[in-house]
């Protein structure tokens, strides 16, 4: 049984296309592509499960075209419309120093002055020049690469310089 700290989201699949099973993939991060990799896991009431990919192609920097293995209708791929897409973490290339942001959530920030644990990535906005880490507390801590200390991938931490008085607001 696949865990869900053993995957992070990448997107969700969207409506169907044509009629022998493929369905439009919108993703946040295109690991897949990145990364060899044979499968996608999509969330199944509740129940993370892998599909099989026997092939993709990409319309747009964020939407792809998906044919899974056994889905072979319309009717058995609209069935997967609205699934949130999920990666495997132990996929993803360890000894890469570079990082995606969808990667990151479910990290724990540690202020650098401190120490101490802040809080824990709920989601990443990075809609704007601005890129904020959302905490499962609401906080809003700013993602900037000048802040950032430390990346401790194995313990799932992000050490952040946070500006004095930030925590106070």
């Amino acid at each position: 049984m696949i865990k869900e700290e053993e995957v992070y989201k990448i997107g969700k699949l969207g409506k169907t296309h044509g009629v022998k099973g493929e369905i439009s993939f919108l993703f946040d991060d295109d690991v897949f592509d990145r990364v060899d990799a044979d499968y996608l896991v999509l969330m199944i009431d509740g129940i993370l499960v892998p599909f099989f990919m026997e092939e993709y192609r990409f319309r747009s920097n964020a939407t792809a075209i998906v044919k899974f293995e056994d889905i072979d209708t319309q009717e058995r791929a609209r069935e997967l419309t609205g699934c949130d897409v999920w990666f495997p973490r132990a996929l993803v290339d360890s000894d890469d120093d570079t990082i995606t942001w969808a990667a990151i959530v479910g990290y724990d920030i540690i202020d650098a002055n401190s120490g101490k644990p802040v809080g824990r990535i709920a989601s990443v906005d990075d809609t704007t020049l601005n890129i904020l880490f959302c905490l499962e507390d609401g906080q809003l801590i700013p993602a900037s690469e000048d802040l950032i200390t430390g990346l401790d991938k194995e313990n799932k931490q992000i050490t952040i310089n946070i500006p004095e008085g930030l925590l106070d607001l």
